[in-house]
Formats: C-alpha cells, structure tokens, sequence
C-alpha cells in the first residue's frame, strides 16, 4: 500500500474508535453492548471476574479478542507498553501486576480514547502509568526501553504491521518480550472483505496469515516466535458482523517473541 491508502485507513480507523470513545455505548469491534454484554464478552476472552472488579469504571470498552495478561507473565519492576491502549483497560491490569516499582505507558492514536484514558487513571490515582498519542508503527517511546510489550486487537487494524513489528523490536530492551491478542487469517478473505472498511475497522479485513506475521517478526529481528491461532474463538468472532460468516475466514491467536540478548 502507498503512503496516501495507509493514511486513509488509518483515518477511518482512528475515527470509529474515536466515536466509541465519544459515546456512552461499548463496543466489541462495532457493535454496541450493555455494560453486562461487555463484562460477557471480557469473560469470553478470558479475563477473570476478579480482574474486571479491579479495573476503574468506563475502562473496558469491550474491544479486544482476547487477554495479553495472561500470556505476558508480567512481574514486580517490568516496565510495559501497551499498543492501542483505548481507554485504558489492559494497562490498568498491567499496573497491579508490575507494581509500585514497574510503570506502564499505553500508546493509542485516538485522542478521544487518550483523554479517556487518563481520566481514569486520574480519577483512580494511578501513579505509574501513562498515556501517549502516537501511531503503533512509529511509536513515542525511547529506543531499549521497555521490558514487555502487550497489545489487544490492534495490530491487525494497521496497514503496515511490518513497520509495527520493527519499531517495537527498536523500544524493547535486549531480551525484551511480545504478548499479544490478534485476529489471524485462516483463509483468504474474499474481496469484497478486504474492500469493506466497516470491516477494517471492526478487525476483520486487516487480518494476516500466520505465515505473514512470522515473516515480519523474523524480518525486525525477533527469536522465539510462536503464535497459536485460537479455533475456539469462532464462537465469539461470529457475533462481531451476524450474518456476514467472517468467522470461516479468522480467529483470534496469541502471538508472542523475544528480542534477542545480543
């Protein structure tokens, strides 16, 4: 894609994530929920009742297809960096996890989910984390500075993950690690998918194959890749567009790698 194409979209997306930030509704990847559709779906995903109770109100939106807590292994004094950090939620589970001594810094390229974002972190009195406007692909954040990186459901919405993948392979400290929730092609999406930027925006037309995304971690320099599609997940991605069967062609996968010590 061209420099004006990948702009577009990223326009699109940053203006449907915009207005969920704006409105009172939820959304799971474009449709509207209840507060308890969006505790059911955070469940589905695999968050634990418990973590739901300790994030602050208004900061899971629903959005997400699936939980990077629980894949990162975060400990005491780790320093993490969420991509399309939203209104705050993983970052706020990431805080309790690295503790007084770690910090965490959310990045999201929507001012509405930023402002949103430190409200709540303002009016919960977290002290150790941070929110910062910036693209995925070019991210805010010094070069070998960041133990963990985590990210739900974002990656797919950027037009070109593979300048993702080199820029957090730039911030992450030797040995630093990936931990990330993302939608993965399983079969080729029909055109008229791809061509849909309903569907961009609701983490579908942006999927990538497997292979795909080795390929650019190997490229950025990573070690240790593995991702592992999630066929259960169908379930779940079938209620995102009723009726439109974008289930036959992703589910959701984990994906996780290392940075190399030297």
């Amino acid at each position: 894609m061209d420099t004006i194409q990948n702009d577009g979209i990223r326009e699109e997306v940053r203006k449907h994530y915009g207005q969920i930030a704006s409105q009172s509704d939820r959304s799971c990847c474009g449709t509207a929920n209840s507060d308890r559709q969006v505790e059911k779906i955070a469940l589905k995903l695999g968050y634990t009742r418990k973590e739901l109770e300790e994030v602050p109100e208004g900061a899971n939106l629903g959005l997400g297809c699936g939980n990077p807590s629980a894949i990162a292994a975060l400990k005491p004094g780790e320093v993490v960096l969420d991509l399309g950090s939203g209104a705050g939620f993983d970052c706020f589970l990431a805080v309790r996890q690295v503790g007084e001594t770690g910090h965490v810094i959310g990045v999201d390229m929507t001012a509405e989910m930023i402002s949103k974002a430190r409200a709540n972190a303002v009016k919960n009195n977290y002290q150790n984390v941070e929110f910062r406007l910036g693209e995925i692909e070019h991210l805010p954040v010094a070069d070998s500075s960041i133990d963990v990186i985590i990210s739900n459901c974002v990656i797919n919405l950027s037009p070109d993950k593979a300048s993702v993948f080199k820029d957090a392979y730039r911030v992450l400290k030797p040995g630093g690690r990936l931990a990330i929730s993302d939608i993965v092609a399983t079969a080729t999406l029909p055109d008229e998918i791809l061509a849909d930027p309903v569907l961009r925006c609701n983490c579908v037309a942006g999927a990538a194959r497997v292979d795909e995304l080795e390929e650019w971690l190997s490229q950025a320099g990573f070690g240790e890749i593995s991702i592992q599609p999630k066929d259960q997940s169908r379930k779940f991605i079938q209620e995102w567009v009723p009726g439109s069967n974008v289930e036959d062609y992703i589910v959701s996968a984990t994906v996780e790698a290392r940075k190399p010590l030297n």
